[in-house]
């Protein structure tokens, strides 16, 4: 029960009967442990520090981290004072809050958690149906944890590597006496200019008339001839 406020005694038999009934629904998840009424059974913390939530869930393994823990609202203890005193340290335990209200006062519940801003990772309604009590999830957000910055690269130093030198041209051999040495190329005009000369001469020989191979014979002098002049 809320430190700061009393209940009156019809509301605070509903208050621990929604309590009862959570119990046995998160039971077959979770070891659960509750403080209905005045008791204080199941503390959260140690010493003067120590909290006392409607129900603590916690895991079933050895560990028995703490999974969660739920809170029970009546008409009476949805208010500013009780916004600020419980929903806003049960918030900032390292476990999902989950808040119960009555369902006409879900409206207020909203605005006081948005004033203060109390993250509520379930909100639900619970109304009597006879003998019955139903209860209804209206809202859920998902807790994400904060990302831890990127470690920086571990960077290796890098290793010198020792390159061999790179292996000298071998000097050149001497030309042997066996073998004949080859003229040194003319230069290019000289190049140029025989060439010029094997085409002139080729065209040259090419437009010669040929000669005949049969030799003229001189007239012989006879006496006839001489006579006649």
């Amino acid at each position: 029960m809320s430190p700061i406020l009393v209940r009156p005694v019809r509301e605070q038999l509903e208050h621990d009967r929604v309590i009862r009934l959570l119990q046995a629904k998160y039971k077959r998840k979770f070891d659960v442990g509750i403080n209905p009424g005045a008791e204080q059974g199941a503390p959260l913390g140690a010493g003067p520090s120590a909290v006392y939530p409607d129900l603590i869930l916690q895991s079933n393994d050895r560990g028995r981290k703490l999974a969660g823990v739920v809170e029970v609202e009546t008409g009476e203890s949805v208010n500013n004072l009780e916004a600020m005193s419980q929903w806003a340290s049960f918030a900032r335990l390292r476990a999902p809050f989950h808040l119960y209200v009555p369902a006409g006062s879900i409206e207020t519940a909203r605005r006081l958690c948005a004033d203060f801003q109390i993250p509520v990772a379930e909100l639900w309604t619970y109304h009597p149906i006879g003998d019955q009590m139903r209860f209804t999830l209206i809202q859920r957000s998902q807790v994400v944890p904060e990302p831890k910055p990127p470690r920086p690269p571990v960077r290796e130093p890098v290793k010198a590597v020792m390159r061999p030198p790179a292996p000298s041209p071998p000097p050149p051999s001497p030309p042997s006496r066996s073998q004949p040495r080859r003229a040194a190329p003319a230069p290019a005009p000289a190049r140029r200019k025989a060439a010029a000369k094997s085409v002139r001469g080729r065209t040259a020989a090419k437009a010669a008339p040929p000669r005949s191979r049969t030799k003229k014979t001189a007239p012989v002098k006879t006496a006839r001839t001489q006579k006649r002049k």
